[in-house]
C-alpha cells in the first residue's frame, strides 16, 4: 500500500470515529408526565419535579427526555393521553395531580413503572396493596389532604366560633373528595355545626355554588383538597372577599392569592420526591422495592390581612401555630 493511500484510508477511519461513538452511545431516556390538569396550573409543581430529577442526576435536555402530556381538567382525555405515553414506551409515568390519572395509566400497563401522587390513602384508593411494599409496577408519593377535612372544621370554629353554616365546596369529577367529606362531616358533627355541600368542577359551576352559599346564609367555606381547586385559587378568593365569607383550603397558594387560611402539607415538596422516585427508577431500582412516600410535614399559612377586612380576630393561639403569617 502507497503511503498517500495509506494516510487517507487512516483518516477516513478517524472520521468514522465520532460516528461510530454515537452509535454506541445509549438512547437518552424518556419519562413521561401525566396530569390531570393544565400545562398552566401550578407550574411551580412541574419544576420540582424536575428538581426531583436534577437531584439524582438527571437534567432535562442534557440527558433525559421529559414528554409531558395535560388533561385540561378533562378526566376524559386521561385515558389517550396515557396510551400516547405508553405506545412511546416511555421509561416511568409520573401520573399526578389526583388519583384520577394514576389508576387509569394503571389499568393500561402492567410493566411500565407508575408513580403517583396521592392526597388520600393510596391502599384505600387501591393503588396499591401495600404502603411498605406496593408490589406490581406502582409507587409515588401521598399525603393526608382527604383527611383534614376534621381539622379544616376546627379551623374555622376557632375562627368564626359563632358559624352554625358551614359550606364544603367539593368537586364532582373527584372521588377523593368522599374521604375529604367525610372528614369535615365528623368535625362538624362533633362541634355540632351544619355542613352544606355544594358541588363543582369548573369555573362556571364555582361562581353558582358562591351565589348559592350567599343565598343559604353560609357563615364560612371549607374546600375540599383538589387539584383543580388549587389551580382556581384565585378566582376561589375573589369569590369569598365579595361573599365577605372566611375560607380555609388545603392550598397554601389561597392565602396567597388573598384567601384567609390553609392547612395541609406541602404539594410542592411531594412533586420533588417524586422526581427523585423517577430518577432511581432511571437508574435501576423497581417500584415493588421502592415504599409509598407518606409526606409528614403539615403547614398552617394565616392571611391577617384578609382576616382584618372580614372583621375577623385571629385567636393568639392560631397565630403561634401557623409556619406563615402574610401581613
Amino acid at each position: 500500500m502507497q503511503r498517500r493511500e495509506f494516510i487517507t484510508l487512516l483518516g477516513g477511519a478517524a472520521a468514522a470515529w465520532p460516528l461510530v461513538a454515537r452509535a454506541q452511545q445509549p438512547a437518552m431516556p424518556v419519562v413521561g408526565f401525566l396530569s390531570s390538569i393544565s400545562a398552566a396550573d401550578r407550574p411551580h409543581h412541574t419544576e420540582a419535579f424536575r428538581q426531583g430529577l436534577n437531584e439524582t442526576g438527571y437534567a432535562e435536555a442534557r440527558n433525559v427526555t421529559i414528554e409531558y402530556r395535560y388533561a385540561d381538567n378533562r378526566m376524559d382525555q386521561l385515558r389517550p393521553l396515557a396510551a400516547d405515553l405508553i405506545a412511546r414506551k416511555v421509561a416511568v409515568i409520573a401520573a399526578v395531580a389526583g388519583n384520577n390519572t394514576a389508576l387509569v395509566a394503571k389499568t393500561l400497563t402492567s410493566t411500565i413503572p407508575i408513580l403517583f401522587t396521592s392526597g388520600v390513602d393510596p391502599v384505600k384508593a387501591g393503588l396499591v396493596a401495600s404502603l411498605n411494599r406496593p408490589e406490581a409496577n406502582v409507587t409515588g408519593v401521598s399525603w393526608f389532604a382527604a383527611e383534614l377535612g376534621q381539622k379544616h372544621i376546627e379551623a374555622l370554629h376557632e375562627l368564626v366560633p359563632k358559624a352554625e353554616l358551614i359550606a364544603l365546596l367539593l368537586n364532582p369529577n373527584n372521588p377523593e373528595g368522599a374521604f375529604y367529606e367525610q372528614s369535615a362531616q365528623n368535625g362538624a358533627h362533633a362541634l355540632g355545626r351544619r355542613l352544606l355541600v355544594l358541588k363543582a368542577g369548573t369555573a362556571p359551576e364555582i361562581d353558582a355554588a358562591f351565589a348559592t352559599l350567599a343565598e343559604q346564609g353560609v357563615n364560612a367555606v371549607a374546600i375540599g383538597s383538589d387539584p383543580f381547586y388549587a389551580a382556581r385559587v384565585r378566582q376561589l378568593a375573589v369569590l369569598a372577599a365579595r361573599h365577605a365569607v372566611p375560607m380555609i383550603s388545603t392550598a397554601r397558594e389561597l392565602p396567597a392569592a388573598g384567601g384567609l387560611i390553609s392547612y395541609g402539607n406541602n404539594v410542592t415538596d411531594a412533586y420533588r420526591r417524586v422526581g427523585i422516585y423517577a430518577g432511581r427508577i432511571l437508574k435501576g431500582a423497581k417500584p415493588p422495592d421502592m415504599p409509598v412516600d407518606r409526606a409528614t410535614k403539615f403547614e398552617l399559612v394565616i392571611n391577617l390581612r384578609t382576616a382584618r377586612a372580614l372583621g375577623l380576630e385571629v385567636p393568639p393561639t392560631l397565630l403561634a401555630r401557623a409556619d406563615e403569617v402574610i401581613e
